[in-house]
């Protein structure tokens, strides 16, 4: 009973955690915020090459957290383990 309540728990938790997401206008007015910190200023062409590179910046995290392995993964020398 105890570990029935405890799962159902860290699921709801799970799912909530899920929704959490940010959307594009959210993210789009932390970018600005982000670049007007460093001191850009709105429409000239530094704040847009900011803007440009802070997303450039995300969509590398997220293709460097796509990619399962590095190193030693699962076909690293033709699927053979040398070691």
């Amino acid at each position: 009973m105890r570990l029935t309540k405890l799962l159902a728990v860290a699921g709801m938790g799970l799912i909530a955690g899920a929704c959490a997401t940010t959307s594009p206008a959210e993210q789009r007015a932390a970018d600005e915020t982000r670049c007007h910190s460093y001191g850009f200023r709105k429409g000239s062409d530094a704040f847009a090459k900011c803007l440009l590179d802070v997303d450039l910046d995300r969509a590398a995290d997220r293709r460097a957290l796509d990619t399962p392995y590095v190193y030693g993964g699962p076909g690293w020398y033709g699927g053979r383990h040398y070691w």
